[in-house]
């Protein structure tokens, strides 16, 4: 098996609601609550100074700007532009190594801790399925065959004394999600021709030629798109998501598809 990549707090890529790609998750914050007043705003807006240079302010809103402080150039941004506009209002957002160095206490908004982002990974002999699948958009694969296929899966979230998840309870999450894929025939719901109590009959003419067969529901699993790797990567997600934790927030699936090859799928998690 391949070994887990590490997933650092800069790999994450925070995307606000009107698709801009935050630096920080401070700053994804920000614009979340913003979007939660109503409060219109412009990330990354460019601000011209009386001196005639310019500066790149992270939000400007109808009632003034806020500026992120992460670091020391930080700092010296929003004393510029402290200096050379006054008559912006400006506040000042960070963690207290940086804005206790500003002068301006009335215009700061302190975050105690920083936020530590860690990930854990777990393998395990029983997070492995048996399936049987249908590609009919891929001739190779368009008739009816199976795979014998292990999982691994990466969580990703906010620690807290130094644990994101016991490893117990979350090898109990999802080796309970993985058996619910074992020796089941996936399809693309698309294909579904009838149905009735018992049985789906799944329908398509492919590259081979017309199939059609009668499978009992129980051993079925439609899915919504076709039934690759990938998708069965996203599956997995969407069924460990309401399971795990708060402070996960983002969950990585690899799923090995014979040696070494498969598919890698991450996703936040929308709670």
């Amino acid at each position: 098996m391949a070994s887990s990549p590490a997933i650092l707090d800069s790999d994450f890529r925070y995307i606000d609601k009107k698709g801009n790609l935050m630096r920080t998750r401070t700053e994804l914050t920000i614009s979340q609550m913003l979007s939660f007043l109503d409060e219109d705003y412009e990330y990354d807006y460019k601000l011209i100074l009386k001196n005639g240079s310019s500066v790149i302010v992270d939000f400007k809103t109808k009632k003034g700007l806020i500026e992120v402080i992460d670091n020391e150039k930080d700092i010296q941004k929003y004393n510029k532009i402290k200096e050379n506009c006054p008559e912006e209002k400006i506040m000042a957002i960070g963690h207290p190594k940086y804005t206790a160095q500003i002068k301006e206490l009335q215009d700061l908004v302190f975050y105690d801790k920083t936020p530590q982002t860690g990930s854990i990974f777990l393998e395990d002999p029983s997070f492995s399925f048996d399936y049987a699948h249908i590609l009919p958009l891929v001739e190779k694969c368009s008739i009816l065959h199976g795979h014998t296929s292990s999982v691994m899966v990466e969580l990703v979230g906010q620690m807290k004394d130094n644990l994101l998840v016991d490893f117990g309870i979350a090898k109990k999450i999802i080796k309970e999600v993985v058996a619910e894929f074992d020796h089941k025939f996936f399809i693309n719901r698309k294909y579904l021709k009838k149905e009735d109590s018992s049985h789906y009959q799944i329908q398509f003419d492919g590259p081979k030629g017309m199939f059609d067969i009668q499978v009992p529901k129980n051993t079925a699993y439609l899915l919504e798109g076709e039934a690759t790797v990938e998708n069965l990567s996203s599956e997995i997600i969407k069924l460990l998501a309401p399971k795990l934790p708060q402070n996960v927030e983002a969950v990585g699936v690899y799923i090995y598809e014979g040696y070494n090859k498969g598919s890698h799928i991450i996703a936040n998690l929308s709670r």
